[in-house]
């Protein structure tokens, strides 16, 4: 069983940064492949960033790309999604995701998650 914690969201202007961590209260990271996944109210979960273990293979959505990295510090056993040039459309929920098998195909597909976080509120307004 793994217990994911998020931590870093919060308020910031258009144009803003915010980096956000997600780590293992219970359980192990590193060996997890790991997304990102926001909620705005009204809408859909979507699937922001994804990062696998071992080789660290990415993906990004097409809203965010050029402005959204994701990365993970092994030893920290925390995954990080740095958040640069922000807009008012960014406001949502994070919510990090663990997927034990490598279906990097399937990344942005919310059901091939194992285990979540609680989410941490994003809000980009002036």
């Amino acid at each position: 069983q793994v217990q994911l914690v998020e931590s870093g969201g919060g308020w910031v202007q258009p144009g803003g940064s915010l980096r956000l961590s997600c780590a293992a209260s219970r359980g192990t990271l590193p060996t997890y492949n790991i997304a990102w996944f926001r909620q705005a109210p009204g809408k859909e979960r979507e699937g922001v960033s994804w990062i696998s273990y071992g080789n660290d293979l990415t993906f990004v959505a097409d809203a965010v790309k050029g402005r959204f990295t994701i990365s993970r510090e092994y030893a920290k056993m925390t995954v990080f999604l740095q958040m640069n040039s922000l807009k008012p459309e960014d406001t949502a929920t994070y919510y990090c995701a663990a997927m034990k098998d490598l279906r990097w195909d399937r990344w942005k597909e919310a059901s091939e998650y194992d285990y979540w976080g609680q989410g941490t509120q994003v809000t980009v307004s002036s």
